[in-house]
């Protein structure tokens, strides 16, 4: 497991430990918020980049090359 040694404003401290307090936080919550947090913003960027990346193509051939590797690796599994 790695340490984070982070700098945040004072107010977002207070509130992110007020409302776990007011959870029923308990030792260990904090990273757990913060881990959450930002798994949950990676993914947004990601989404985003994806989206991005995609913006050319029609949706219905994005979804026909789904189907198309979804039967592809359904048809290796057999």
């Amino acid at each position: 497991m790695s340490r984070w040694h982070l700098s945040i404003p004072d107010r977002t401290d207070r509130a992110v430990r007020t409302f776990l307090a007011r959870t029923g936080g308990r030792k260990g919550d904090l990273s757990r918020f913060v881990d959450d947090a930002v798994r949950r913003r990676l993914l947004d960027l990601t989404l985003g980049d994806i989206k991005t990346r995609n913006a050319g193509y029609d949706q219905q051939e994005i979804l026909d090359l789904i189907d198309e590797e979804v039967d592809a690796a359904r048809a290796g599994r057999s």
